[in-house]
């Protein structure tokens, strides 16, 4: 019997743009994350006394800024070779050959398989073969899994890899293959990276993501970490997933349904943020909070946002440690019923009419499409670069900024609690 962990996207010292501009952030908290989640993985590792550590792409978010993130890295690594624990990894788009100018020499216990062909490496002694290819730049669109060989007869075979499969969403489509393909090779596990969402496709062969280590954003939400394997006879006996991360990045809605003022707004926020922070086992809770429903305090939000966002803050903050508000956003709609509006025949129901053909006529779709890139060229160009980028070409968020105006127009129009 013996265990290994399975990592990927450790993104080591990625950097973390614009937290100044959040109040409150903890910035040094945030900008030491990824060393303190592999911290926490050296720790994980000599504490269950595996055997190896697999790393699937991604160590690093690109080239240095100096070397003082690869002298890190080797004193980790360090720790893992003190502790009789052999790493294994590959590159992946982030820390290709071509985005790495930078030489590291690594400690003798740590290999970093080939980028021109995939490599196998044999363990004699656990009976384990290692198969595996870096990226040798950052663009890779074929599909390296075809070059694989097969299984090595008499050993537990492990495959590594950096790759989208058959695509994932927000993230690039690099190093393509399909199941079926990983499948083929005869393989007991396959230990992918790049998706950053944990994710286990089958069981048997075991075949998974086991997610980044340190969620960097508010699209990266959930506990973060890696994967322990279990083997005993030659066949994968457990696996399970263990939180690395120091920071949890949550999505928090709360339903404003009903609430008439927004001071019950802000005291909803309180008591659904303070469950989540429950859950978060300790660690740093970042909340990105977005309070949604019909509600007869709509229009004071709307027309307050700024000061119902500082509201939420202090009253967040100011009752709970280890939460902090990165962002708040009202999305509520105003309590009117309008269902009967449509159905009217006065001017208020042409607009809401109107609006709704907006969002369902190709032709004023088309005409939108035309308006929004012109606005796109007299706003800042930052509006549109980063993780909450405006995007007008997702029809998703397109139809969620129609829903958005609506509300608005009703809402300017109708006093609060006006009946139709």
């Amino acid at each position: 019997m013996f265990k290994f962990i399975c990592t990927a996207d450790l993104h080591l010292d990625s950097p973390l743009h614009g937290l100044a501009r959040y109040e409150g952030a903890p910035v040094e908290e945030l900008r030491t994350a990824t060393r303190d989640a592999l911290r926490n993985l050296v720790e994980l590792a000599v504490g269950e006394e595996v055997k190896f550590v697999l790393i699937s792409g991604d160590l690093f978010d690109g080239d240095w800024k100096d070397q003082h993130t690869g002298l890190f890295l080797v004193s980790q690594l360090k720790k893992l070779a003190d502790a009789g624990i052999q790493v294994f990894a590959i590159s992946g788009n982030h820390d290709a050959d071509g985005n790495i100018t930078r030489s590291l020499r690594m400690p003798p216990n740590a290999t970093l398989l080939s980028t021109k062909a995939p490599q196998t490496l044999l363990l004699e002694d656990l009976g384990v073969a290692i198969h595996g290819q870096g990226f040798a730049r950052r663009d890779v669109t074929e599909n390296l899994s075809l070059r694989y060989p097969d299984a090595v007869r008499g050993f537990f075979n492990i495959g590594m890899l950096h790759t989208a499969l058959t695509g994932a969403e927000g993230h690039e489509l690099y190093a393509p293959c399909s199941l079926g393909d990983l499948q083929s090779k005869g393989y007991d596990v396959w230990a992918l990276g790049h998706v950053h969402s944990r994710a286990v496709l089958c069981e048997d062969p075991l075949v998974l993501f086991p997610g980044n280590t340190q969620g960097r954003h508010a699209r990266e939400t959930g506990p973060k970490g890696c994967t322990l394997v279990t083997v005993e006879d030659g066949r994968v006996e457990s696996h399970e997933h263990r939180d690395l991360h120091v920071v949890q990045w949550e999505v928090v809605r709360v339903d404003a349904s009903g609430l008439s003022s927004p001071s019950e707004v802000v005291d909803a926020v309180v008591g659904v943020v303070g469950d989540k922070a429950g859950e978060a086992g300790g660690s740093t809770l970042a909340a990105r909070i977005i309070v949604e429903g019909p509600c007869s305090a709509h229009r004071e939000l709307a027309a307050g946002q700024d000061q119902w966002t500082d509201d939420v803050r202090a009253a967040v903050t100011g009752t709970m440690d280890g939460v902090w508000v990165e962002k708040v956003r009202f999305l509520t709609s105003p309590l009117a019923d309008l269902g009967a509006i449509r159905t009217g025949t006065d001017p208020l129901s042409d607009l809401a009419r109107y609006v709704d053909g907006l969002s369902a006529d190709e032709q004023s779709k088309a005409l939108m499409a035309e308006d929004l890139a012109l606005l796109k060229e007299k706003l800042p160009r930052e509006v549109f670069a980063g993780e909450d980028a405006i995007n007008y070409d997702d029809p998703e968020e397109l139809a969620r900024l129609v829903e958005d105006v609506k509300g608005m127009l009703v809402t300017g129009i109708l006093s609060p609690g006006a009946r139709r």
